[in-house]
């Protein structure tokens, strides 16, 4: 009985820890998915499954919903007064609307042609080893740049070149938050439109993943002893996430990504020297 009574416990803390993981990686510019993988690899975790993922990976699209609450809500209302009335102000976030759509497509369609096969031949330890390193370089490369587009200044060009981007950041090791903040930095964006883009560009991504695995999540639910463990992993996802991601926005705004870059680069050499 007591046996049981640890096991349980020990469940309970397992899939906490990976909810709370997962949701504090996921904003910032180090790939939750690498992390993941690492964690299972050091920690001797087994993987927790698809179930488990898409449960923890709606929890950081709450969180980001809770942040970008009022950037969102302005968007929808800007964006559907542009067909009443066309001043600059529904203009600007109309078009900012239809290159969150442009800038989705990319992983999109990446995603479902290949995706598959990128977790099958894509997701081993060294390979993320390399993509971290791959991802601090980049953040490294972009770490002074002071770009001056605004919210109003995207354009089509803008919106392609960050949703490949993106569509990169389906490899385990490639952040996503982390290629897409730097193509938009590359293409002249100010810190702050960068990380709305990149965030606000997340929304339609998760939700679309949330959509394909509700058929799962139907078809194969999770036993009835694990609601407890899944409930308090998707909260702690929740919870992580949500702080996450308003720590980064303070680092973006002081320009501080040389940190993440450093992180990135010291975990991918080891990994890759030392697996």
């Amino acid at each position: 009985m007591l046996g049981g009574y640890v096991m349980d416990f020990y469940v309970i803390l397992k899939y906490l820890f990976l909810g709370i993981f997962q949701g504090f990686t996921e904003p910032i510019p180090i790939s939750s998915s690498g992390h993941l993988v690492l964690a299972q690899y050091f920690l001797g975790i087994e993987e927790p499954g698809l179930t488990f993922e898409i449960l923890v990976n709606t929890a950081s699209l709450f969180a980001v919903l809770l942040v970008y609450r009022e950037d969102i809500w302005r968007l929808i209302v800007n964006g559907l007064g542009y067909f009443k009335e066309k001043t600059p102000e529904n203009k600007r976030d109309f078009h900012f609307i239809v290159y969150l759509i442009i800038g989705t497509i990319p992983a999109g369609v990446i995603g479902v042609l290949f995706g598959d096969v990128i977790e099958e031949h894509l997701s081993s330890v060294v390979t993320i080893g390399i993509t971290l390193i791959i991802t601090g370089t980049a953040l490294w490369l972009i770490r002074n740049l002071r770009g001056r587009k605004n919210d109003g200044d995207l354009n089509v060009k803008d919106a392609l070149i960050i949703g490949l981007a993106q569509a990169v950041a389906l490899i385990p090791g490639i952040s996503r938050s982390g290629a897409t903040i730097v193509a938009a930095m590359a293409r002249g964006m100010k810190a702050e439109t960068a990380l709305r883009y990149s965030f606000l560009l997340y929304i339609p991504v998760s939700f679309g993943v949330m959509l394909l695995g509700i058929k799962d999540l139907i078809e194969t639910p999770p036993a009835a002893s694990m609601t407890m463990p899944y409930i308090l992993a998707f909260f702690g996802s929740l919870v992580a996430s949500y702080f996450s991601l308003k720590w980064f926005m303070n680092i973006m705004a002081k320009g501080n990504l040389k940190y993440f870059a450093f992180y990135c680069l010291i975990v991918g050499i080891l990994v890759v020297i030392f697996i």
